[in-house]
């Protein structure tokens, strides 16, 4: 059974490009080997991402993400069983929920993650993929 997840957090310090880059390559390799795909949202403080595979593999590994030192507040916002991926196309694509990086389009700071609904986060997501601000995709 394939599922759906999106979790939302806060970073404990600054976002830098050698966390991220260490988010990214350990995600690529982890979810490559075990068949999940997703967006990774960074900016402005907070994580959100959306994780979809085998739910066994989902869970497993938001457990190990829920344990990350490097994050805190972590909150589950959407779980729905799919019968398809949303995001197939990437083991791990990265996008910038800043609010000074044009390439976004999106004003974030009148978003608020922690109070919407899970299919608005999804949405939002949605919207950053669709403008092309994938900052970095690593293919599936």
């Amino acid at each position: 059974m394939l599922i759906r997840i999106i979790y939302l957090s806060t970073a404990v310090g600054p976002q830098t490009t050698t966390m991220t880059s260490a988010i990214l390559k350990s995600a690529q390799t982890w979810n490559r080997a075990n068949g999940i795909t997703g967006v990774l949202c960074q900016g402005q403080g907070v994580f959100l991402q959306a994780l979809e595979g085998e739910r066994s593999a989902v869970t497993q590994l938001y457990s190990r993400i829920y344990a990350d030192q490097r994050h805190t507040n972590v909150e589950m916002l959407h779980c729905e069983s799919i019968v398809k991926r949303r995001y197939e196309n990437w083991s791990m694509a990265l996008v910038s929920l800043s609010d000074v990086d044009p390439a976004t389009k999106i004003e974030w700071p009148e978003f608020d993650p922690y109070s919407a609904t899970g299919m608005l986060v999804m949405a939002r997501i949605d919207d950053l993929l669709a403008t092309g601000s994938v900052i970095e995709g690593l293919s599936s």
